[in-house]
This record gives C-alpha cells, sequence and structure tokens, in this order.
C-alpha cells in the first residue's frame, strides 16, 4: 500500500545526531530500504521534518521503520495510507459508478 511517513525529529537529540553522523547514516539507510517514490525534507513548527513516500508490504515493517528514528532522535513518527490522483478516481468510480 502506498504510504506516507511522517517523521518530525526533536531539536536536541537530532543536533547530536547530526554532529556524530547518526543522522546521515539513518537517512541513507532508510532511503535505502524504502526505495521510496518520493523523499522530503523541510522544517514544520519549527522542528525538523521527513516526509517519504513508499510501498508498505506489510504492517509489521512499522517497527522496522520507526523505531532507528524513534531512537536516533526522538522522532515523533506517522504513518498514512495516500492514493494519486488517478487512485482517487478510480475509487470514486467504483464507490459511485
Amino acid at each position: 500500500m502506498r504510504t506516507l511517513v511522517k517523521f518530525s525529529l526533536e531539536t536536541a537529540a537530532t543536533n547530536a545526531a547530526i554532529k556524530s553522523g547518526a543522522l546521515a547514516n539513518l537517512i541513507g539507510s532508510t532511503l535505502e530500504k524504502l526505495k521510496p517514490e518520493a523523499a522530503y525534507f523541510t522544517t514544520d513548527e519549527g522542528r525538523r521534518m521527513a516526509f517519504m513516500v513508499f510501498d508498505m508490504k506489510e504492517p509489521s515493517d512499522i517497527p522496522g521503520i520507526a523505531e532507528p528514528w524513534f531512537m536516533a532522535t526522538n522522532a515523533k513518527v506517522e504513518f498514512s495510507p495516500v492514493m494519486t490522483a488517478e487512485d482517487v478516481k478510480s475509487g470514486l468510480e467504483r464507490a459511485f459508478g
């Protein structure tokens, strides 16, 4: 299922992860693991943020994705199913014929 994962990083823990090189390694390993169709990095409400859209194969994948971010950056991690415009169109056609 196409899934959006949002990482909201705690500043002090992330500062330490940047200084140690752990954040660069975490980003790299996450990109390698998820092979996202899109990945964006920004700020929101004064916190560093990462957004990635990827194909989640199994719900049991969640701990392997989230736990490294919890441990390295004290992140808030949220997963949401997402759709493309084509997915919405198809779903509406099925729902309302």
